[in-house]
This record gives structure tokens, C-alpha cells and sequence, in this order.
């Protein structure tokens, strides 16, 4: 049988213990947000605020650990009621910390909330963010949580805060109208605005169809690069770097949430699909111009089925 003071001995062992993982919890917690403000103040010198609009968005809370994160690629130059260049939804389970991107395509036709039958990109000009959520719940039954928005100057400054080593493509032959930047055939390493012509580039026989694999590719090697040029240490900062450039109401917590799960699933590639999927569209000409008439059960089944 133990004497007291071999009791008294333990318990103060353990007492010592957990105050250092306390201890260790709180300077790492002071260590990231230290991190992740010092990011924002270095960025926010360069930012232009005021030319900013302040969005209402009426979203339901996260269910099950799971969040739907809106991606919205502005077209704006600075002037107001831009459409959406480009539009995606971002899945994230913190379950599995897995992440998975859909696209929906800019000229897919859509029911729009009190315009009626427009493209989906129309939405964002109409009524911003709010208006893509609603259109996105009424026509593919999805709820969105949260929303992102970046300008063209925002993306070319995110990607070389991002990686700032560039990311390697393979160019099948010469980019160059309406792109603002010649790309010529051949791997090599894009960086800001060279990357933003890669993406945004559609006058091919692919048309949208190329410039969605370009974003969705794209998407992909940004997430390999961030993990594997950076380490954990360097995480918060380079997330308080990029947060000046991007239009959002996911608060810090949410943020480095999926920022984690970025790094710890970082062996894994990124699930992504296209919305209209294959053979549930056709091509047509309406008063908005041409559109992607498309099969909304079909596709609400498939984006249900490949986020769940």
C-alpha cells in the first residue's frame, strides 16, 4: 500500500503536467493569434477598404460539423454591380477534415429570385451574395453557410502570398485575348497575374468548359503548394496576409478551422466537380443571351450525392 506522501508525490505530478499542456496550449494559442494579426496589419497597409460594400447574407449555422463556404470570383475592376466571373462551393467536414469544390458554371440557367430565368452569374450583380445563396438553395437545394469574395487584384495578390514560388502548369498552346497577358505554349511557373490569365482564359474550342478545369486545377495545386511550401509554423501568418484581399463574413475561428483542416489533410487531393455534370445540359439561345439549359434534378441529385 502507498504512503501518503507517495500520493501527495503523484497528484503533484500530475498537477506539474497539466499545467505545462496548459501552459503549452496557451503560448500556442498566443502564438497564432500574434501570427495571424501581424499577417493582417502587414496586408492591410496596401488594402483600399472604402470602395468595399457591406453585404447582408441570411445563412443557416453549420450542421454536423460540416460547412458550405461560397466562392465567388468577382469580375469587377472597381466599379459596382459586377457579375461573377466565377463560382464555386466549398465543402468542408472538420470530421474527416476533408474539403471538396464544386463549380458551377457562369452561364448555367437558373431560376433567379425575383428576376426569373437568368444566368447564375446574373445573381451576384443583382443582389450579391444573398441572392447567389438564395438561387443556389431554390434551384440545387443546397444551404450555403458562408461566403468569399475576390477581385481579379485580390487573386493575383492571394496566389503569391499563397506560393510564392508560383505554380507549374502545363500550357497546351498560346493564351493571350482578353486576358491581359500572353501565355506561351509549355510547363512552366505562373505567378499572379500570369496565373489569373491561365484561369480566366476561354476563347478555345473548350470555352468554359477549359477555363472551369483550369480554375478547379489550379485550386488544387494552391492547396498542395500552401502545405507543402509552408509549414505549420508560418500557417496563421500567411492566413492573416491573404484575409485584406478577400470580402468574407467567416469569422478568425472558422478561418483557421478550415486552414487546419487544409494542412491536416494535406496528403489528399481535392474532390472536385462540374455543375452541369456531362449529358444534363443543352446549349441555347434565349433573351439573355447563350445559357446552359440544363437538368436541375439531375444535377441537385449529383452535387446532394458528392457532397454527402
Amino acid at each position: 500500500m502507498r504512503s501518503k506522501g507517495e500520493v501527495k508525490k503523484k497528484r503533484k505530478w500530475v498537477r506539474n503536467i497539466l499545467f505545462i499542456i496548459i501552459l503549452l496550449i496557451a503560448i500556442i494559442t498566443m502564438f497564432i493569434i500574434y501570427q495571424y494579426r501581424s499577417g493582417v496589419l502587414e496586408s492591410a497597409k496596401d488594402v483600399d477598404y472604402e470602395g468595399r460594400e457591406d453585404y447582408d447574407f441570411l445563412s443557416v449555422e453549420p450542421q454536423l460539423g460540416e460547412m458550405n463556404v461560397l466562392l465567388i470570383g468577382s469580375d469587377s475592376r472597381g466599379e459596382a454591380h459586377s457579375r461573377s466571373d466565377t463560382l464555386m462551393i466549398a465543402n468542408y467536414n472538420s470530421n474527416n477534415n476533408k474539403i471538396k469544390l464544386a463549380s458551377i458554371m457562369r452561364d448555367t440557367y437558373v431560376d433567379v429570385p425575383g428576376y426569373g430565368l437568368q444566368k447564375i452569374n446574373a445573381a451576384f450583380a443583382f443582389g450579391g451574395p444573398e441572392l447567389v445563396r438564395q438561387t443556389i438553395k431554390e434551384n440545387f437545394d443546397i444551404d450555403v453557410n458562408y461566403y468569399v469574395i475576390v477581385d481579379f487584384k485580390g487573386f493575383s495578390k492571394l496566389v503569391d502570398i499563397i506560393t510564392p514560388e508560383g505554380i507549374q502548369v502545363d500550357i497546351p498552346y498560346e493564351m493571350s485575348y482578353g486576358i491581359g497577358t500572353v501565355l506561351k505554349p509549355g510547363s512552366q511557373t505562373l505567378h499572379g497575374k500570369d496565373l489569373l490569365g491561365y484561369v480566366r482564359f476561354r476563347h478555345d474550342r473548350l470555352s468554359d468548359f477549359g477555363r472551369v478545369e483550369r480554375q478547379q486545377e489550379v485550386m488544387s495545386k494552391l492547396k498542395e503548394q500552401a502545405i507543402s511550401a509552408h509549414s505549420l509554423y508560418n500557417l496563421p501568418k500567411i492566413v492573416g496576409l491573404a484575409i485584406p484581399y478577400i470580402d468574407t463574413n467567416l469569422d478568425t475561428q472558422s478561418i483557421l478551422s478550415l486552414s487546419k483542416g487544409l494542412f491536416l489533410n494535406s496528403t489528399d487531393g481535392l474532390d472536385s466537380l462540374r455543375i452541369p455534370i456531362q449529358d444534363s445540359y443543352e446549349n441555347h439561345v434565349t433573351n439573355v443571351g447563350a445559357v446552359l439549359k440544363t437538368d436541375l434534378d439531375t444535377n441537385k441529385e449529383a452535387l446532394s450525392s458528392f457532397f454527402n
